[in-house]
């Protein structure tokens, strides 16, 4: 669970651009829509341990823990001039206010919390790639419109736990059109393979197909390995997949300080 600080939290609120990066919300589409998700799922979880059912998914979970809490002053001046100025929507504000007053929760220690993932980060890794979002039948994120869903489907739905940011930029690259994710099959399935991911994606009226393999650059790069059928490959879904180039990037950066000793090694 994040110790964050209050401080460092309204400063990646102030680093959002609420109104006017739309390029960048249309580019991050599918990681915000993944991230807005996981929060509601997160939002959920917490609001069951606090018997908050009602007031899901955008309030304040410091606000069900302890009512009387307050942040420093100084804090709490800051974030109310930040929102007042700059985040317009009502939802979208009480969200603010929740992460600032949760890291402040937090800093202060004190309380027993249960043990739930960090109920802001997703919804706040969300505002740093493209800003808010507006509610109507669904949630509009500017570049892709998700169900609002119940409460039950919210807390039992998949988890999104790769929350890196190299993660949710390669679910991003060149992600235009519908996508399906594959795993190689193997003995083990795809949840524990790591012989590789690819996907598919169909753009336009056409359904023109794309299909492109996740390489060990940490891109996706055309196959012709799925062929028409897909035979001997799985589908998997969006989160198997993220979770697997977060650990195909983590293989990675483990092993470029041993290849520099190595190198140093030989060099001596």
């Amino acid at each position: 669970m994040s110790t964050e600080p209050p401080h460092a939290v309204l400063e990646r609120l102030r680093a959002v651009d609420w109104y006017g990066d739309w390029d960048t919300a249309s580019s991050h589409s599918r990681s915000r829509a993944l991230l807005m998700r996981e929060y509601m799922r997160r939002a959920a979880l917490w609001a069951q341990a606090y018997g908050a059912q009602e007031e899901w998914p955008f309030f304040d979970v410091t606000g069900v823990i302890d009512p009387a809490f307050r942040p420093a002053p100084e804090v709490e001046a800051e974030l109310e001039d930040y929102v007042a100025r700059n985040v317009g929507t009502p939802s979208t504000a009480r969200t603010c206010r929740g992460a600032v007053r949760w890291a402040a929760l937090r800093e202060r220690g004190g309380v027993a919390l249960p043990d739930l993932p960090d109920p802001y980060e997703p919804l706040l890794l969300m505002y740093g790639r493209g800003g808010g979002y507006s509610i109507e039948e669904f949630i509009d994120l500017y570049g892709a419109m998700i169900p609002y869903g119940n409460f039950e489907s919210n807390l039992n739905a998949e988890p999104f736990l790769t929350l890196a940011p190299g993660t949710l930029d390669a679910l991003d690259a060149g992600a235009v059109g519908r996508i399906t994710y594959y795993a190689k099959a193997g003995g083990e399935g795809p949840r524990n393979s790591r012989r590789g991911i690819l996907r598919r994606r169909l753009v336009g009226r056409e359904a023109e197909t794309h299909d492109e393999a996740f390489t060990h650059d940490l891109r996706w790069e055309p196959t012709e390995c799925l062929g028409h059928d897909a035979v001997g490959h799985v589908q998997i879904s969006e989160r198997e997949a993220a979770a697997f180039i977060e650990s195909a990037a983590k293989k990675l950066n483990d092993s470029r300080p041993a290849d520099g000793r190595a190198a140093r090694d030989r060099n001596e």
